[in-house]
């Protein structure tokens, strides 16, 4: 689904970055559109000018920001045979959670308009986990042509165990508490990917 109006991909994009600002920068809670402009040095009617109101433009940057680290997934392809199976896995895993900041995703899901609006994206075929899943897969399975995994590697439940990550780091990590996704990352595919001949994630 896209947001009426929008035709021009560097305001939509101007708009995305200055709401992650304000959310990474005064919180979740200070998230208004008149926040957003005045961040985007915008003015003041343009939000609600493209996107029918803020749950809508909420929608429409979770949805982008998904898109995104589903291109950013596929990049996998081009590391077949690079460095190490692990090093790669988690340089992506590391990336999409930059990519999909918690705090705007949980915002996402805590506004029902919201949530609604991104529900019936992802129905209507708006990439996400399941793409993201698709390209682990798929670079799993080129690794095992390739002999650096072996052929017996469940590649599809290795994908699914590290989506599963993602999406349980996205929905409960709060930044600065706890152990690190780099660590927890490690430590996963040290298991996943245990016996396969792969050095060890540092």
């Amino acid at each position: 689904m896209s947001p009426r109006g929008v035709a021009i991909p560097d305001l939509r994009e101007r708009l995305f970055a200055a709401a992650e600002r304000v959310v990474a920068r005064d919180g979740a809670a200070a998230l208004t559109s008149r926040a957003i402009t005045a961040e985007a040095d915008c003015g003041k009617g343009v939000l609600h000018t493209h996107f029918a109101g803020l749950d809508e433009f909420v929608a429409e940057l979770v949805l982008d920001r998904f898109a995104r680290s589903a291109r950013r997934a596929e990049a996998l392809d081009a590391k077949v045979g690079q460095a190490t199976v692990a090093a790669n896995l988690q340089g992506i895993v590391l990336a999409l959670l930059e990519a999909l900041p918690p705090a705007v995703v949980g915002l996402a899901m805590t506004r029902p308009a919201a949530a609604l609006h991104t529900r019936e994206g992802l129905q209507a075929g708006a990439p996400a986990f399941d793409a993201i899943q698709h390209a682990f897969t798929a670079y799993l399975q080129a690794e095992q042509r390739g002999g650096r995994l072996p052929a017996d590697a469940d590649a599809e439940t290795i994908a699914l165990a590290l989506v599963g990550t993602i999406h349980h780091l996205l929905m409960t990590r709060v930044p600065g508490s706890g152990d690190e996704p780099e660590a927890i990352t490690g430590r996963l595919l040290a298991v996943l990917l245990g016996g396969t001949g792969q050095p060890p994630v540092v």
